[in-house]
């Protein structure tokens, strides 16, 4: 099994990367699909399915299935340029994508939402089409957006594409934790020696550090913008920025001996929140595994490297490649969407990968690091996903920063031991898995249960 580092640590847009990215790439991928095409397209359509139809409008899937029309990819999205061309489409009713004729497109009447029975192959399911200039379908393609931004058609879920990753020649294929400790026992390599030996597979040395270093330097971008920036996030919550507020009340007591020693939490968290309330807004984020827990990560990062005295950024490529292990695990073996699993999925999968790269870098074994990754999961294991009014803000945003500060306490926790423990990483993956197969679906991403129905006027 093998999913790189940049498979789990994806730059893209908020403010999701089911429900934002995912429909993006999949609209990019029918117009390449298009392009292949005998036939002469007039016009384009599409339906919105399952968990996408219900917190679509929330979640901007409309906005980015159109943008995806248009050849707009997350990795390269101009926020600027996504309004001016919004504006035109609206306008001219067509859509203009690179080599192929402009497509006539009315985003009132050509893209619907289906609030009927979710489509049989995932919770995130949409269909596209291209008709002729009679308005007759040409060619349609069902896709599913599993989770992260990661999207398969039908035929490729049909084919179980989701688990079954080619072998290769990786020195290192470990499908379960149990295999990676044995193989890290058997060679004598840290889980980020490992990790770094398969991806060279494909990259030389340089390459995987810039890129990795690229993936930091958007996170940490990400961070620094959230920490500057207030005012009221988008969506009609009426939701407030509380990064800034948090973050200079914080910097304005360094110093003064005032703080208790669990202020640090609050560091903690700021930093997460600084993330989820950019992906709020829209901008520009890494998933980690995903958009809506795109906080934890960085913000363990940031935590480690701003008030662990040993910390040194020249690590943070070990932490990204231990992290993205343990999400390859947890992605193979169960989830990271939650309209398939719920939140434990999403920030309970995150909580795990930062748990376990920052107890990679402060030396611990793998056993250790194996065993910080199982206490973060298992408690998260049963976490709904019921984002208010379908928008990734309550109680998303908060819930990052509780997520960092327990991935934080299960390292330490498990520094604290020798990595024997009880309950093995790969049972709490499974029971995670298991949770959210009986989860009802008014958990799972759909805004029809928990907190979504519950906060009054929303």
């Amino acid at each position: 099994m093998f999913l790189s580092v940049f498979d789990m640590f994806k730059v893209g847009v908020g403010p999701s990367s089911s429900h934002t990215m995912g429909p993006m790439v999949a609209a990019a991928r029918f117009l390449d699909l298009l392009r292949e095409s005998p036939f002469n397209p007039a016009g384009v359509r599409g339906s919105l399915h399952g968990s996408l139809a219900f917190t679509g409008v929330g979640h901007a899937t409309d906005r980015a299935t159109i943008l995806g029309l248009s050849g707009f990819l997350p990795d390269t999205y101009d926020a600027e340029k996504a309004d001016e061309t919004l504006a035109r489409i609206r306008e001219t009713k067509l859509v203009e994508p690179e080599g192929l004729p402009p497509l006539r497109f009315d985003p009132e009447t050509d893209l619907t939402f289906d609030y009927g029975p979710a489509l049989p192959g995932h919770a995130n399911g949409m269909i596209l089409m291209a008709t002729d200039s009679q308005g007759d379908v040409i060619l349609q393609e069902t896709y599913y957006s599993i989770g992260g931004g990661f999207v398969l058609s039908e035929d490729e879920l049909g084919q179980d594409a989701k688990k079954a990753t080619p072998p290769g020649d990786y020195p290192y294929p470990f499908e379960t934790a149990a295999r990676m400790l044995k193989m890290a026992d058997e060679s004598g390599l840290s889980i980020a020696e490992m990790k770094r030996a398969n991806e060279l597979v494909h990259r030389s040395h340089a390459e995987l550090d810039h890129d990795m270093g690229r993936i930091w330097q958007v996170m940490n971008n990400c961070i620094e913008r959230g920490l500057r920036t207030d005012g009221i996030l988008p969506g009609g919550l009426s939701v407030r920025r509380r990064a800034k507020g948090i973050h200079d009340a914080l910097e304005s007591e360094r110093g003064l001996n005032m703080s208790a020693p669990h202020t640090i939490n609050d560091w903690m968290s700021v930093y997460a929140m600084a993330v989820n309330e950019e992906n709020a807004a829209g901008g520009q984020v890494v998933t980690a595994p995903t958009n809506g827990a795109a906080g934890v990560v960085p913000a363990v990062i940031r935590y480690w490297l701003d008030h662990v005295p040993s910390a040194t950024v020249t690590r943070v490529g070990d932490f990204l490649l231990t992290a993205a292990a343990i999400g390859g695990l947890v992605k193979h073996n169960a989830s990271i969407s939650g309209a398939e699993c719920g939140c434990q999925a999403e920030v309970g999968s995150a909580a795990a990968m930062a748990a376990a790269g920052l107890c990679a870098v402060m030396d611990g074994t793998p056993q250790q690091v194996e065993n910080a990754a199982e206490i973060a999961l298992e408690h998260h294991l049963g976490m709904t996903c019921d984002p208010v009014k379908g928008l990734v803000q309550v109680p998303c945003i908060e819930r990052n920063g509780l997520g960092a500060i327990k991935a934080v306490s299960a390292a330490s926790l498990a520094l604290r031991g020798d990595g024997n423990h009880l309950v093995p990483l790969d049972s709490a993956i499974e029971t995670m898995r298991q949770t959210g197969e009986d989860m009802s679906e008014k958990y799972k991403e759909t805004s029809l249960g928990g907190l979504a129905v519950n906060i009054p006027n929303c």
